[in-house]
């Protein structure tokens, strides 16, 4: 199992919210592990601020994969299914398997895609 994070969860971590940090706490305390990938980093980091210096602590501890071309092609496959355009969302949820945890301020769309892709993945809300 791992946690995958959006761009909320990311805010959240941003904003200081303790329940988003201990969240991420416990699964570096379990090596459960926590991924996102870069397209989701371009969403929240703007390179400067206070905030971003949260930011970029919770990012120190987080995989980051690659939007590459598998990653890609899997990810408009799936919005193609869905019938849904949110590239950034749908390769989140590729990168998910079951019994993964989506972090996320979207859990409506999150959880179609999941529906549609076939994946067996709780949603915790961001």
């Amino acid at each position: 199992m791992k946690y995958l994070l959006d761009a909320g969860a990311f805010v959240a971590l941003e904003r200081g919210d303790r329940a988003a940090w201990r969240r991420l706490a416990a699964t570096l305390e379990t090596n459960v592990g926590a991924v996102t990938h870069g397209g989701i980093v371009g969403q929240v980091w703007r390179g400067k601020g206070a905030r971003q210096a949260l930011l970029s602590r919770a990012l120190a501890s987080v995989s980051i994969r690659p939007i590459d071309s598998a990653l890609g092609r899997a990810a408009g496959a799936l919005l193609a299914k869905a019938k849904t355009t949110d590239v950034v969302d749908a390769a989140l949820v590729v990168l998910a398997e079951d019994d993964d945890q989506i972090v996320t301020s979207d859990p409506d769309d999150i959880e179609h895609l999941l529906y549609c892709a076939g994946i067996d993945a709780g949603i915790l809300t961001a």
